[in-house]
């Protein structure tokens, strides 16, 4: 088994495969997106440490206040992504690079760690039980998210107040979205076809920096989605997932 990971730097960026994106054809406009846009954040402590094989198993994370989520926090690590999939499991890969964000945090005298997460099991969220298993706790909360944290000093995260609102003055589709997944891209351009195609108002909001990140008026941890002024969900839209759960 391989038991070799890495953490991608400017020296290694360019050609090491980013494994949150698989190889389908479909995703690659999305993979260099995701490159370029993880290459602007490692000079803020961005940290993406990975197996060294071709697979999804990594996590993703940085210092809270240069994190494109609306979570404010002194002195904090947000994680944004945690993944193990597929014959990676049940190896103790997630253990591992858990352990070591854990460990990254200590050694620069974080104040701790966090993650968005839900009541239930997410897609595209990191599984609460499994960091309830680490210490993590739930810290703050709106609707069915929760925000996790493992602190190390009692110093604890909390979502924005205009997270809170989970609403907007537009009625259309709205989605705002990020380039830290390179699955964003090809879900953008199903939506936009799909919008065209049926005549349906689309209003695609890019945040495409800090400020804007961090004052997104609802959950957000690259995507999130409002239709007739509601916040609806994060999950990445695909055309069946549109009409089934956001327009019905």
């Amino acid at each position: 088994m391989c038991d070799n990971y890495i953490n991608l730097e400017m020296n290694n960026i360019a050609e090491k495969h980013l494994c949150c994106a698989i190889s389908d054809k479909k995703h690659q406009i999305g993979v260099d997106v995701k490159r370029s846009w993880l290459a602007e954040r490692i000079s803020e402590g961005h940290v993406f440490r990975k197996l060294d094989a071709k697979g999804k198993v990594f996590i993703e994370y940085a210092p809270l206040e240069t994190a494109w989520v609306p979570v404010n926090g002194e002195n904090y690590i947000y994680i944004y992504c945690f993944w193990v999939s597929g014959s990676f499991k049940s190896k103790g890969h997630g253990k591992k690079l858990l352990e070591y964000c854990i460990e990254d945090a200590k050694r620069h005298k974080k104040s701790g760690i966090c993650v968005i997460s839900s009541k239930k099991k997410t897609p595209f969220l990191t599984d609460k039980k499994y960091m309830q298993n680490y210490g993590f706790e739930v810290v703050d909360a709106i609707g069915d998210y929760e925000l996790l944290a493992l602190s190390f000093d009692d110093a604890k995260p909390i979502f924005t107040d205009n997270a809170r609102k989970q609403a907007i003055d537009d009625k259309d589709l709205t989605i705002y979205y990020s380039k830290q997944c390179p699955y964003i891209p090809n879900c953008i351009e199903q939506v936009e076809l799909f919008c065209q195609d049926n005549n349906i108002p689309l209003n695609l909001i890019e945040v495409d920096n800090l400020e804007k990140a961090k004052s997104v008026p609802g959950v957000f941890n690259n995507y999130a989605v409002f239709y007739k002024g509601k916040f609806k969900t994060i999950h990445l839209l695909n055309e069946g997932y549109l009409k089934k759960k956001i327009l019905m």
